[in-house]
């Protein structure tokens, strides 16, 4: 898993503009009200060939006893308890405040590396008054100004250094499952469910996310790795932080895995947290099972039912209309062997390779029954076609004019590969080249 950096510090010391520019983007909102950032954003940076994870944090106030500051104490905690490097934002134009002193004496009781980050030293001038917060008890002070970037390769040199050593772990022949979706959707019952269950011989492996006990199960003969985002409320008293914690260990369960088992709580229907983690989920060319969970909740359960749910989810998500839909019971262990099964063909999915001759021949006969649209004048051609990989699959496609090619024709063109092949809960990459 990527090394992750945590951006700490009291409000309004320009942390988001450094998240920002860490990132390359301008995802973390940026304004000079106390407590824009509430929760954490989260984000991937790149310097000298290392790849790492940032977070970036809400203002921390320590002795504030208002709901949402403690709720923004608690979320940097938890980025802390994350991280592998910290950043501590202090302001140079502000000088040291009480809230600076609040937050250096939590920082000093980590043992992990912290770097003092001196933000909004614009000048010469800055840069020498930005001694000062020498007294805060840190070693290492950075000023910067994340705004010009004056100072940020330096900072950014010695984050690369003090990252965890890489290591190249060989990648394990068993498949990896992730359980996610939003907390007490059921999670924690559905997998004791797996793992009590006498058909499913388990046993516990060091987990490769931080405080996780991932699974191993046999099932059917197969072996599987069960990777679990179920202990979540441990960790967070605070409602909010349930879920600023959940975005962060979701997003590396996904990372990790090779099939993404959404469960939705049935009762509370689908939600926009839901649909992120799809998106996350296909971005990152995951294979996709939805679960709709505590099914024997639901009254009047005729086959109508369960069709009129998955037209509720896709209509949400109709880009997604590939992705297999179970309802399932974990109280009752209702149909939770059919989820693994289920899991199990979408792998198989994964893995397809559909051979170049024949797709040429169906690339030609889908050509005639909508053919490419003219642009400028020029009628747009394909010249041939190709899977280039499996596990996950990608497409590649020789054309003539690839920047002219419309975003429908292109919807089309999955839609039809999905007819005639399948991909069942498999995200398709296609690659439109110059030929």
């Amino acid at each position: 898993m990527l090394p992750v950096v945590s951006i700490v510090g009291r409000p309004n010391v320009g942390k988001s503009t450094i998240f920002n520019r860490f990132i390359g983007s301008r995802k973390a909102i940026v304004d000079d009200q106390y407590g824009v950032t509430r929760d954490r954003h989260y984000g991937e940076s790149f310097w000298n060939g290392r790849e790492f994870n940032v977070i970036d944090t809400g203002g921390y106030l320590p002795e504030e006893t208002d709901v949402m500051i403690s709720g923004i104490r608690e979320q940097v905690h938890i980025a802390i308890e994350e991280s592998d490097v910290i950043l501590f934002v202090v302001d140079t134009e502000a000088g040291i405040t009480s809230l600076d002193e609040a937050v250096s004496q939590v920082l000093r009781q980590q043992n992990k590396p912290v770097l003092l980050v001196a933000n909004k030293a614009d000048n010469k001038e800055r840069e020498l008054n930005a001694t000062e917060f020498y007294s805060l008890g840190f070693k290492e002070l950075y000023p910067i100004s994340a705004l010009s970037g004056r100072g940020t390769g330096d900072l950014s040199d010695r984050i690369v250094e003090l990252l965890p050593e890489e290591k190249d772990e060989p990648k394990s022949p068993i498949p990896k499952l992730s359980i996610v979706g939003r907390p007490n959707v059921g999670k924690s019952s559905f997998i004791n469910a797996l793992l009590d269950d006498e058909r499913c011989l388990v046993t516990d492996i060091p987990g490769t996310t931080r405080d996780s006990i991932n699974s191993k199960m046999t099932y059917n003969g197969k072996d599987y790795i069960l990777i679990d985002t179920a202990g979540l409320r441990k960790k967070a008293k605070v409602k909010e932080n349930v879920e600023f914690y959940s975005t962060v260990r979701t997003d590396r369960a996904l990372k990790e895995c090779d099939v993404a088992i959404l469960m939705l709580d049935a009762m509370r229907g689908f939600e926009e947290q839901d649909k992120r983690i799809l998106r996350e989920a296909a971005n990152y060319n995951k294979g996709i099972v939805i679960v709709l969970n505590k099914w024997d909740l639901v009254p009047d359960k005729d086959t109508n039912v369960h069709r009129e749910f998955e037209q509720y989810v896709y209509e949400r998500v109709p880009m997604m209309r590939y992705v297999p839909i179970i309802s399932a019971s974990s109280l009752n262990r209702q149909r939770i062997h059919r989820v693994i099964d289920m899991a199990d063909e979408v792998l198989q999915e994964r893995k397809k390779t559909i051979k170049t001759s024949p797709f040429n021949n169906f690339i030609k006969r889908i050509l005639k029954e909508k053919p490419l649209p003219v642009r400028r004048g020029v009628p747009l051609k394909i010249k041939y076609g190709t899977q280039v990989k499996s596990n996950p699959p990608v497409f590649k496609f020789f054309m003539n004019k690839p920047e002219e090619l419309p975003a429908n024709y292109r919807r089309f063109i999955e839609n039809r590969i999905r007819d005639e092949y399948g991909f069942k809960g498999v995200p398709i990459t296609m690659r439109f080249v110059q030929k």
